[in-house]
């Protein structure tokens, strides 16, 4: 879809005061209309994503070697390490954009790496990825791209696909731009709008790739508020890609660390934290120092 100019006469306007990712409570009509399919006993048996032995290079250089992991149904994994590890790389693979050289990708026991192209349209339908960028159609305001999904998905009244939207954009608390473009939003703004689009596709499982990169804090906390709740109350089961580290203590289940292309730790939270691993420890000690102020 081309992209078009945004509107030169939108000011790009801040979250409110008082909104705060965690704060509000996802309505029931909401719940109902997002709310995951009950698993049968096969399913429940078999982690909803599963990596086994995957491995993937690039020009000769190993990104990925012999990487295995499981995200169990309603599970958070968080995967962590430093820049160029090939944590982005694991969501690519996931969502059908890269193949592994080897080893096998599962959705809930499904085996998606020999898949074609719509195959794997059909895997999208079920998993959906918030991109860095947000990814968003510069030519469309936030109703129109969070109403996209839902017009591509068919079966809705206009009235029903704009009753929707407004609960999503609400989710996240950009109620007032809702017919702001892309290019007049802030990062994280973007983000928490990507956010909304994606859930209105209705997925299974949802991917973020480094939501808090290039916003501050208070946003950062916003974005993980939004994120748990989804989790706590819609029971989604999601990958976190970041380097944050106190935004995967929010909101990790599992973590899975990468370093130099391979799975360097895969189990709890507090397992990890608590690792006497030297990779490990040199990670969170970069990651818990700050500059000392002028």
């Amino acid at each position: 879809m081309p992209d078009s100019p945004a509107n030169p006469e939108f000011e790009p306007t801040p979250y409110p005061e008082d909104f705060d990712g965690s704060a509000e409570e996802i309505s029931e009509e909401l719940v109902a209309e997002l709310e995951q399919p009950v698993p049968t006993a096969a399913e429940l048996a078999e982690p909803a994503i599963s990596f086994r032995h995957v491995s993937i290079s690039f020009d000769g250089r190993s990104i990925l070697e012999d990487v295995s992991f499981s995200v169990d149904r309603g599970q958070t994994l968080c995967i962590l390490g430093r820049s160029g590890v090939g944590k982005s790389v694991a969501l690519r693979m996931l969502m059908g954009f890269l193949k592994p050289d080897s080893g096998s990708i599962h959705l809930e026991g499904q085996e998606i790496t020999g898949l074609d192209e719509e195959g794997m349209r059909a895997i999208r339908k079920r998993v959906t990825m918030v991109f860095q960028n947000g990814a968003l159609f510069d030519s469309l305001s936030v109703r129109e791209n969070v109403a996209f999904p839902l017009r591509e998905r068919g079966g809705l009244a206009e009235d029903q696909i704009q009753q929707l939207v407004d609960r999503l954009i609400g989710l996240v608390g950009a109620e007032d731009a809702v017919e702001a473009y892309p290019a007049s939003l802030s990062t994280g703004r973007k983000r928490a709008v990507a956010i909304a689009r994606a859930l209105a596709s209705q997925p299974e499982v949802v991917l973020y790739d480094e939501p808090t990169t290039m916003v501050d804090p208070i946003i950062a906390r916003r974005l993980g508020g939004i994120i748990q709740r989804l989790k706590q109350q819609l029971g989604f089961t999601s990958i976190v890609v970041t380097h944050d580290m106190r935004f995967a203590e929010r909101l990790a289940d599992k973590v899975l660390f990468l370093d130099e292309g391979k799975a360097r730790f895969f189990g709890p939270l507090k397992a990890f934290l608590a690792s006497s691993d030297p990779h490990i420890k040199q990670f969170l000690v970069l990651d818990a120092y700050t500059l000392p102020m002028e």
